[in-house]
């Protein structure tokens, strides 16, 4: 189960690095709050193996993309693995049609983590509004980003 953990980091790794080549400001992927950090990344859910997709129930497509979200603390002791919390947001495209992410909860363990399957077109440019409601804080962190997502045709 820790497999798509390690694929996911990875993927967002590679998914920033080749941002950061494609285009002329640095892509960011994780937005402090207090000691909180929200990571998130958008990549092509066609990315993950077919045998990770099967176990985790992930639509394979070249029009399908994942939005996956994480929150971490830092503590004296270092960073926290990722943290519960609840997730919601929207993904609006350049025509302002609003669509809802809709997350699932991947527990590994020792870590939590949030997928939202969203469908697009290639080339098409989304605005995405996420709220993270961690349960020791009173009101959610909104994350706002812009990514345009491709379908590799």
């Amino acid at each position: 189960m820790k497999l798509i953990a390690a694929f996911i980091v990875w993927l967002g790794c590679v998914t920033a690095a080749h941002a950061q080549i494609d285009q002329t400001k640095t892509v960011e992927s994780t937005q402090k709050f207090g000691d909180y950090t929200v990571h998130y990344t958008v990549f092509n859910s066609a990315f993950i193996p077919a045998d990770v997709a099967a176990v985790y129930q992930i639509n394979r497509a070249k029009n399908r993309a994942l939005v996956n979200v994480s929150v971490t603390r830092e503590t004296e002791a270092g960073h926290s693995l990722g943290l519960p919390a609840t997730i919601t947001g929207t993904a609006t495209n350049m025509m302002q049609q609003q669509r809802k992410l809709e997350f699932r909860t991947i527990d590994e363990g020792n870590a939590t983590y949030y997928l939202a399957d969203l469908r697009h077109t290639n080339e098409e440019i989304m605005n995405f509004a996420v709220q993270v409601q961690v349960e020791e804080q009173s009101q959610p962190f909104t994350v706002r980003f812009t990514r345009t997502l491709h379908s590799g045709d």
